[in-house]
């Protein structure tokens, strides 16, 4: 089989017939990290390191895992510089999703059948930089191109949403819609925390200096997103912290957080707390709650002390007790909030299928970070199906940073699940028409369904 070929991913015949019920569907993403002022402006891309790398921390580990220096990565290097070097080592990515996402979007997006090494860099990149010149290689084209029908974009609840409603007015054949993530406001033991809430003061018109008023900040922001279409909230927890905590005591955390530093136990306590009274706010909304747990931030101290958040310094924190840390909490919302797992990797899977499978209200969304690969997602699907229901699970989202991939991310999720179902067919398990449903269930009816009837 050829690099990329029509048969990419797709192990038996049934497969091949299956992703064809599937490879056109529209694209239905309820979580990725999306810039709705780019989309909304619609300038478009100078060049392709600006296109595939440039807000992609997946490429920055990448190519500091093949000693790139980092001036050539986020340092001051011109991007034709950048591109020269993610092009010499990029042959070594092979076996990575990196590699196929990004061949992919060269295929798929701009037509470019080469592969991408030293030899071919300099071609490559004056081939891409004349493609993104034409009005057909602006955001919103190729929005419209990839089929994207809705897209959930991350966003702060201090953020005013102002190209959200722009975006509805203007942005024709897809659907922009926020979440609400409400993660800053919970971490008391950061630095910048009390600067935070003093901007969700100013934002909200409130006074967040007490208890009480930062809880109706939060809520105000939660029903202005409501207004503006929002579904969903999304929540990332190192630790499963959702034991009942009392008012009482969530109050006295809070006060002493504005006048010192606090332990790591207050932290827990005070997000375990406030797990509580979103997840209330979201079932009176009828939103769904994104739970993303176990991945432990800015591990590299080197990383972040020079670049900050999200510039590619975490990790998988294996340890964490899901089952024990969450139980309070699945069982106080148990019928009520529908809660969605996302898996980081293999360590969580039997456990978080588990609980799905003892909660109506609690489902498993795509394999993610650094389980979304080929071999992530087939063993998900696999063990989803034979311990729980396939059925249930909630569909594809591309968690991408960067616009050009929703396409080729999605297309990744459909190969894998039609080879999953097809040999299924093949083994005899599935009769075809079941599957066939199946298959466009999930990468199609199931999501919109699930997030935005």
């Amino acid at each position: 089989m050829s690099f990329l070929s029509e048969k990419y991913l797709l192990t038996n015949e049934t497969a091949v017939k299956l992703y064809e019920t599937v490879r056109d569907l529209p694209i239905v993403d309820a979580h990725n990290h999306g810039d709705v002022k780019e989309i909304v402006e619609n300038k478009g891309w100078n060049d392709i390191w600006e296109v595939e790398a440039a807000t992609d921390h997946y490429v920055w580990e990448l190519m500091r895992r093949r000693g790139v220096s980092e001036e050539k990565i986020t340092g001051n290097a011109t991007n034709y510089e950048k591109w020269l070097a993610l092009a010499e080592v990029f042959p070594k990515f092979v076996g990575n999703p990196t590699y196929e996402w990004i061949h992919l979007d060269l295929r798929r997006r701009f037509g470019i059948d080469e592969i991408i090494s030293k030899e071919t860099a300099n071609s490559i990149w004056w081939k891409t930089k004349q493609l993104l010149k034409d009005q057909k290689m602006k955001p919103q084209e190729l929005l419209r191109q990839m089929n994207v029908e809705i897209m959930c974009t991350t966003d702060d609840p201090t953020s005013d949403l102002k190209y959200h409603k722009i975006a509805q007015n203007s942005v024709e054949g897809v659907k922009i819609l926020p979440t609400w993530r409400p993660d800053r406001a919970c971490r008391i033991d950061k630095a910048d925390w009390k600067e935070y809430i003093q901007k969700l003061s100013e934002t909200t018109a409130t006074d967040t200096m007490t208890f009480n008023g930062f809880l109706d900040a939060l809520k105000k922001t939660h029903d202005y997103f409501d207004q503006v279409g929002c579904v969903c909230s999304d929540h990332a927890l190192l630790y499963p912290v959702g034991k009942s905590i009392t008012y009482e005591k969530a109050k006295e955390i809070f006060n002493r957080a504005l006048k010192q530093s606090v332990s790591l136990q207050d932290l827990f306590d005070f997000q375990s707390y406030m797990l509580y009274v979103f997840a209330q706010m979201n079932h009176e909304k009828n939103w769904k709650m994104q739970l993303h747990i176990g991945a432990l931030r800015d591990y590299r101290d080197k990383l972040f002390e020079k670049l900050g958040p999200d510039s590619g310094g975490d990790i998988s924190a294996g340890y964490v007790d899901v089952a024990t840390g969450m139980r309070d909490f699945f069982n106080t919302f148990d019928g009520k909030t529908k809660i969605i797992l996302y898996c980081l990797d293999t360590t969580y899977l039997s456990v978080m299928t588990t609980i799905a499978r003892a909660f109506e209200n609690v489902f498993l969304g795509a394999p993610w970070w650094f389980n979304d690969s080929p071999y992530g997602m087939q063993l998900q699907l696999q063990y989803i199906a034979s311990v729980d229901l396939l059925s249930n699970l909630v569909g594809m989202v591309t968690d991408s940073r960067k616009l050009m991939s929703y396409g080729s991310r999605t297309e990744m999720f459909r190969r894998v699940l039609s080879s999953v179902v097809g040999e299924m067919v093949e083994k005899g398990q599935i009769p075809l028409k079941e599957a066939v449903e199946l298959c466009v269930e999930l990468s199609y009816t199931r999501p919109k369904e699930f997030f935005f009837a």
